[in-house]
């Protein structure tokens, strides 16, 4: 259904931690993604006892919760014309993440981003990851901007 969102993600292969798009307005996103047990990051983080690093944790987050509805709120905006071939990049600016669980491989977590405000170029958002039992596993603010990269793709 947002499949059109998707391709315009600019992460690929490995780092890409979007899966699925549940719900998609101009106030919020939810999305869910679920960490590869082979994943690059999960080799010495931790030996024999594996845990999702905490900016992997923020990345998922920011990904979904931000990225995301910034690129929706982008293509909704009258006022701004990315043409097709275009390329947009996200520019995370701050965030203010804290966690209350571990999130381990294989595990399925599921973004909620609630838009506090879009405007001059600039996206801010609450942010919060649940786990498979709807336990909240992290929870913050992030703002950034997405802008036109001025290169072709």
């Amino acid at each position: 259904m947002y499949k059109n969102i998707l391709n315009l993600l600019p992460y690929k292969s490995s780092f890409r931690f979007v899966d699925h798009i549940s719900s998609l307005d101009a106030d919020g996103v939810v999305g869910e993604y679920t960490l590869r047990p082979d994943a690059f990051f999960y080799e010495d983080h931790f030996e024999g006892n594996p845990v999702t690093p905490g900016v992997i944790v923020t990345e998922i987050m920011a990904q979904i919760g931000l990225v995301v509805l910034g690129i929706f709120l982008l293509l909704h905006d009258n006022d701004i014309n990315f043409g097709d071939d275009e390329l947009m990049f996200p520019l995370l600016t701050s965030t203010d993440v804290s966690f209350y669980k571990m999130v381990l491989p294989g595990q399925r977590v599921v973004v909620k981003s609630q838009k506090q405000y879009f405007r001059f170029g600039k996206l801010k958002c609450y942010v919060e990851m649940l786990d498979e039992n709807n336990e909240l596993v992290a929870k913050g603010t992030f703002a950034g901007i997405i802008k036109n990269a001025g290169l072709k793709k």
